[in-house]
């Protein structure tokens, strides 16, 4: 990880604390064969792959948390940069916008800028994998019916963030250094999303372009 980005862990608004598995549980150990296989360089599309013997559910829900904090960080690189002047709508370019939606303040679609898109992102994801009745922590407490409805969600919208930073801000990732490191991040982000079927081919086409023209 460049320099930059680990300077990113500050009290900016638009980053959240990392979500922390605790030590000695399943999830605990899963994230750390996860890590493994991440820093053994083995190719993503192996590394994502299901291990064998654990439980798709435990795999899906380390990686939820994991993509959250990740993207977080990407996201708070360039936080400064993204703001009501320079991103008034929440958007991958001219093709496509994104509307905000949830059960509270916006019943309905409602056009935002892109940093208040991603703060009610931020908060309503923190509060999805706090909620034990569908992040459960505790061995043997079973997923509820709907989790993967609720990150097929949060993993959607998340992708957004890649779309967001990629398509408007990808020149202050280069000039960071860090576009390796993001890079790295999608990939693994797009092959685990595909190898489980957790994201519609559909919503993956903004950046399709975008990867295949710059080779990245």
């Amino acid at each position: 990880m460049s320099h930059a980005l680990k300077q990113v862990f500050n009290k900016d608004k638009t980053f959240r604390p990392k979500r922390k598995f605790e030590p000695g549980t399943q999830r605990f150990e899963l994230h750390k064969k996860a890590q493994a296989s991440l820093n053994a360089g083995l190719d993503l599309k192996v590394a994502v792959q299901l291990p064998p013997g654990e439980e798709q559910n435990d795999w899906v829900a380390v990686h939820v948390v994991d993509f959250f904090n990740r993207i977080n960080l990407i996201y708070g690189t360039i936080s400064d940069y993204c703001t009501e002047q320079s991103c008034p709508v929440m958007s991958g370019g001219p093709k496509y916008e994104y509307r905000w939606q949830d059960e509270h303040k916006y019943r309905k679609p409602t056009a935002l800028s892109a940093p208040q898109y991603m703060n009610l992102l931020m908060d309503w994801i923190e509060v999805q994998i706090n909620n034990e009745d569908i992040f459960p922590t505790n061995v043997g407490t079973p997923f509820p019916k709907n989790f993967l409805p609720v990150v097929k969600k949060i993993l959607s919208r998340l992708f957004r963030v890649f779309v967001h930073v990629y398509i408007h801000h990808f020149d202050r990732i280069t000039q960071m250094g860090s576009e390796a490191h993001v890079n790295t991040c999608y990939k693994h982000f797009y092959y685990f999303v595909k190898e489980f079927n957790l994201i519609d081919t559909k919503e993956l086409e903004p950046l399709v372009s975008v990867w295949v023209g710059s080779g990245r």
